[in-house]
């Protein structure tokens, strides 16, 4: 029997100083966490679990995979995230077809993805 795969649930980041992740996190996407232990915070973003670790690996470099967060304006949430702290890597620009991607990094310097995909309907 082969599994379902029901899509993208949990993106983890680690971080340094959790408080600091949490506070910088919380007023980044306006949302407050739903689960917050010393070992890991968790936020529900859209629907989907953003993840704080103070135990994981410190992030090397933005090489490898990238999450990008839906939103329905990539150059205001690009400004926003700018605003509140994180540094810019990719300005927003169009890939082709109505879409717009952005990417910043955290404190810690994780790489944060923003898409503005009019394909996907928000809710």
């Amino acid at each position: 029997m082969k599994p379902t795969f029901l899509g993208l649930r949990t993106v983890i980041y680690p971080v340094s100083d959790l408080g600091k992740a949490k506070a910088w996190y919380t007023e980044a996407f306006g949302v407050a966490p739903y689960f917050d232990e010393p070992f890991y915070v968790g936020f529900n973003i859209g629907g989907y679990e953003l993840g704080l670790d103070p135990d994981a690996p410190p992030a090397k470099s933005v090489a490898g995979p990238l999450s990008y967060w839906g939103v329905q304006s990539c150059e205001t949430a690009f400004a926003h995230l700018r605003g509140v702290g994180a540094t810019g890597i990719e300005e927003p620009h169009s890939v082709g077809d109505g879409i717009w991607v952005a990417t910043v990094a955290d404190p810690d310097g994780n790489a944060i993805g923003v898409i503005e995909n009019p394909h996907f309907k928000l809710d």
